[in-house]
Order: C-alpha cells, then sequence, then structure tokens
C-alpha cells in the first residue's frame, strides 16, 4: 500500500505528541488498526510495517480474511463492531479481544466458546440511536456478570461519541468513560479515533481505534 509508512508515522507523530502533552509515556497508547472493508491484503501489509492489533468490525466480514491472516505473528484481531448474540459463538473463535460486549447475556454466550477471550464492555453514552452499548446505570450489574464468566477477562471499557468534526464536542465523553472505568477498578480505555485521538489520549486512552489516517477512506465495492 503506497505510503502507508508515511501514514503509520504521521499517526504515531500525533500520538507521541498527545502522550508528551498529557505527561503520559507512549508505550500506555495502543494503536488498534481499523480494517474494516478493506481487503486482507491491507492487513497483511500493515503487519509487515510493524503493526500488530488489528480491529474488524463485522463478524461476517471477518470471516473471509481470517484464514489469510491468522498465521500472522504477533496479531491480535479486537472485533469493535456490534455484535448481536447469534453470532457470538463465532466471534469468539474468530477473535483475541471483543470490544463490544453489551450485557451479560452475551458475555455468558462468549464464554460458552470455551476459549480464553479478553472482552471490553461498550458503554453507551450519546443519545443517538445509531449507538450501541450498555447504559452507564445498567454498568455495575453487566460488569458482575461479564466477571462471573470464567473464560472471560474483563479489561476495560470502550465509547463511540457523536460524531463531530471538532474533536473538543467529544472531551465529556472521553471524560465519562475514564470516570466509570475508575469506579470499576478498570485500567484499559477504548476510545478515540483518527479524528479525534489526542483529544482522547488527554482524556487517559488507552487505545486508540484507527482507520482512515492509516488506510485512507473506506469504500465499499
Amino acid at each position: 500500500m503506497v505510503g502507508l509508512k508515511d501514514r503509520i508515522d504521521e499517526v504515531e507523530s500525533r500520538i507521541a505528541a498527545a502522550c508528551a502533552r498529557a505527561g503520559r509515556r507512549r508505550d500506555e497508547v495502543t494503536l488498534l488498526a481499523v480494517t474494516k472493508v478493506f481487503p486482507a491484503q491491507v492487513i497483511l501489509d500493515a503487519h509487515a510495517a510493524g503493526l500488530r492489533e488489528f480491529g474488524e468490525n463485522y463478524v461476517q466480514e471477518f470471516e473471509t480474511k481470517a484464514p489469510l491472516v491468522s498465521g500472522l505473528d504477533g496479531a491480535r484481531f479486537h472485533l469493535i463492531g456490534h455484535l448481536q448474540s447469534n453470532k457470538s459463538r463465532r466471534a469468539g473463535e474468530l477473535f483475541q479481544v471483543v470490544q463490544t460486549v453489551d450485557s451479560g447475556k452475551l458475555a455468558r454466550r462468549l464464554n460458552e466458546c470455551c476459549r480464553p477471550l479478553e472482552v471490553m464492555i461498550e458503554v453507551k453514552l450519546s443519545t443517538e440511536e445509531s449507538k450501541y452499548g450498555c447504559e452507564p446505570a445498567n454498568l455495575p450489574q453487566v460488569v458482575d456478570e461479564v466477571r462471573a464468566c470464567p473464560n472471560l477477562t474483563l479489561t476495560g471499557l470502550m465509547t463511540m461519541p457523536p460524531w463531530s468534526d471538532d474533536a473538543e464536542a467529544s472531551r465529556p465523553y472521553f471524560a465519562r468513560l475514564r470516570q466509570l472505568a475508575a469506579a470499576h477498578g478498570l485500567s484499559q480505555l477504548s476510545m478515540g479515533m483518527s479524528h479525534d485521538l489526542e483529544t482522547a489520549i488527554e482524556e487517559g486512552s488507552t487505545m486508540v481505534r484507527v482507520g482512515t489516517a492509516l488506510f485512507g477512506s473506506r469504500k465499499r465495492a
């Protein structure tokens, strides 16, 4: 992919600068390369360029890519899109991390896959109907239900604020997620994308989900 290394370097520079401003170490923030809608070759190219953490939105789409990328040394694949219960078993087989657990029912379904799985709880902080996630009021119960699943390791919380061209508009949502994570003893925060990753890092993000800034605009066939 032409220019991929330059784009990675540019994103890395942005992350490093944001960490410096926030008084944080660069190694506190993971770069998750979002490869949804792109072919498997993009994952292969990104892996060759040094990336190891990859995010996909759709179980069915990643099923077609998995045979081509599952053997990549050190690569981990995160499901970052909404997961329906009827696809939970396949998701548990394909991914190492599921960031979008939003109910105890879904956690139990994933637990039934009988393999170790890292999970995060997606929290709905936006009023937009198009957004998914656990309501903040229900978070204590969902945390307890996930922690009761022996095959799941709960590491943190994930959210997606309402879209805005203004990165500052995301700040209160990121701050709220940080507060919720701290209240439940969770250290990992998946928040921030190409346009607002600096704001997310300033508010404590430990994982930024970056697609467009690395690979360009996504275009479906």
